[in-house]
């Protein structure tokens, strides 16, 4: 099944390009476009798109706003939240993926990173650029330190490798590589680990060992 979509950006000409990259996959179709923050938020509830690609900064609300809305610990069924921005260390993003943001990536990143944003996206996972993840999360992290939740279980050694894996972009099959663990035990280790930090996904496991120091 077509994964579908929602962009959202104040800016025509980006929604334009984004959707000529992604209408040139044969498994994704664009099902609407959003001018601004509140319009995105009313188009996303009537139409529950699989995938909803925000930008961070439009006029109303903002990106960490719409995010909240659609995705937020208060939401009952959250949709897929991916924040596009131009800025690379801006601390809006942080709150966005705290707000309940599963991914983001930035508007120059190239057509390919775009794509595997929206399929990792749609598939439950996230996609946490390794570039991206250096610049932001630890120029961030010593500003949240002090506030890092503690795991409701100590994490064992193996666990903690995981997590430093996924705050370095590796996806799951790299992680299983990387570890020489099978796709089902990282999959496994990745909810243990959810369940003790009560992180809701990937991006919240990263931004932790960050905002920690584990990395």
């Amino acid at each position: 099944m077509s994964i579908s979509v929602l962009i959202a950006d104040d800016q025509a000409m980006i929604r334009s390009g984004l959707r000529l990259i992604l209408e040139d996959q044969p498994d994704i179709t664009v099902t609407a476009e959003a001018r601004d923050g509140a319009e995105a938020v009313a188009l996303a509830c009537r139409l529950r798109p699989d995938v909803c690609l925000v930008d961070i900064r439009m006029p109303g609300l903002n990106g960490i706003e719409v995010t909240h809305a659609l995705a937020g610990p208060g939401v009952a069924d959250p949709l897929r939240i991916v924040i596009v921005t131009n800025f690379e260390l801006d601390e809006y993003v942080y709150g966005a993926l705290h707000a309940g943001a599963v991914g983001f990536i930035l508007k120059g990143a190239g057509p390919t990173l775009l794509v595997e944003a929206v399929r990792a996206a749609n598939a439950g996972d996230a996609l946490v650029s390794p570039s991206i993840t250096l610049r932001l999360l630890r120029n961030l992290a010593p500003t949240k330190a002090s506030t890092a939740r503690q795991p409701i279980q100590p994490l064992t050694e193996r666990e903690a490798e995981v997590i430093r894996a996924v705050a370095r972009g590796r996806t799951n099959q790299e992680i299983a590589a990387e570890l020489f663990i099978s796709l089902s035990t990282v999959k496994g280790r990745l909810t243990a680990i959810q369940n003790k930090l009560g992180a809701r996904n990937r991006v919240e496991i990263a931004a932790w060992a960050w905002e920690t120091k584990l990395i």
